[in-house]
């Protein structure tokens, strides 16, 4: 299998897993909440942290463009609240300087050819590319061309559109996650042994990104051979939005950390072997 170099880290078999927290749009267009969540991504331990970049007019169905909705700013359009949740350059240049103080790396999911242009200015560690492009060809294609390393999430896709998407990357820059893109996702569908399924379909790293409730299945997730794992994270589950209540809070970030570290190091190597430590015991009780 690959190995995929993403900033400092590498990611792949025998290295440390990768941990993604996904801010996304948790932080409700506040930048002091962003950087609040950059700040519990940073205590957990995370390798990065990840934003949502779409243009709203091009995002949004033209069906749905109109539709009201009730929302911390009032009864407005949704197209009106697509935009007031989407950071612009003022903001990604003030994240990409707090990254950078607090020593962490970004990236963002891009929904759209402009997004893609408008972060790669910033030069981002690596480009994330929803589950739900994942049959926008001429976005896939565009993203490819950047030379990025890019991770491409599989939830609500057949293996076929997952086949044909990856025809379009470059194998030596691609991560897979396996993901249900259910928010919040039951236990029962988010079907964690696709995790070794991928891994034996292609050559390339497979991570998870998770949006269950809980913090088990996504250590189980590492167990069963996950590279990398996300998680949405968010200051309060209680909050307003859409995905706050399928996400982690900080004390659940550290501890999901904590857990994966613990893991990854029980997880051994496979080869059978009596420890140093077992010897007494061994000469104690071991019958001859």
């Amino acid at each position: 299998m690959n190995q995929i170099q993403i900033g400092s880290k590498n990611i792949g078999e025998n290295c440390p897993v990768y941990v993604i927290a996904e801010i996304g749009i948790n932080h409700n267009g506040d930048l002091t909440i962003a950087k609040s969540l950059i700040d519990a991504a940073v205590l957990a331990g995370c390798d990065v942290v990840k934003f949502q970049k779409r243009t709203p007019d091009i995002c949004v169905p033209d069906e749905q463009k109109n539709k009201m909705r009730e929302t911390p700013w009032g009864y407005i359009s949704y197209l009106e609240y697509r935009h007031r949740v989407e950071f612009g350059e003022v903001e990604y240049r003030e994240i990409d300087r707090y990254c950078k103080e607090k020593g962490i790396d970004w990236l963002a999911s891009c929904w759209d050819i402009p997004s893609v242009d408008f972060i790669a200015r910033y030069n981002p560690v690596a480009f994330k590319i929803p589950s739900a492009c994942l049959t926008d060809d001429a976005l896939l294609e565009h993203i490819n061309k950047t030379g990025n390393p890019i991770i491409l999430s599989t939830g609500m896709s057949t293996m076929e559109e997952i086949e044909h998407a990856i025809s379009l990357i470059n194998l030596n820059n691609l991560i897979i996650t396996h993901t249900t893109s259910t928010y919040p996702c039951p236990p029962r569908e988010l079907n964690l042994l696709m995790i070794p399924t991928l891994k034996k379909k292609f050559s390339c790293p497979i991570g998870y990104s998770g949006h269950e409730v809980g913090l088990q299945t996504t250590v189980a997730a590492v167990a069963l051979g996950a590279c990398l794992v996300e998680r949405h994270i968010t200051l309060d589950r209680a909050m307003w939005g859409s995905d706050q209540a399928a996400s982690v809070e900080p004390g659940g970030l550290i501890k999901l950390v904590r857990d994966i570290r613990i893991v990854e190091q029980a997880m051994g190597d496979g080869v059978k072997r009596v420890w140093e430590s077992e010897i007494p015991i061994r000469d104690k009780l071991k019958r001859k």
